[in-house]
């Protein structure tokens, strides 16, 4: 069995959080609000596909 990761799954599930408050957002019509939300989840994804590609290439 692997061992998770605990830092790349918390930030896993923030950014499934933030993608949620882009769908609450919509629903009370804060539209500018849900547009931050939804480039927060974009930023933190990519701030965790970052991270695992720098872990990825320190090991080999």
């Amino acid at each position: 069995m692997r061992k998770i990761n605990i830092p790349l799954f918390a930030i896993a599930i923030l950014a499934v959080f933030f993608f949620m408050l882009v769908g609450v957002a919509i629903g009370y019509r804060a539209f500018l609000v849900s547009v931050l939300f939804l480039f927060m989840g974009f930023a933190t994804m990519g701030f965790g596909f970052t991270i695992k590609r720098k872990q990825r290439l320190s090991k080999t």
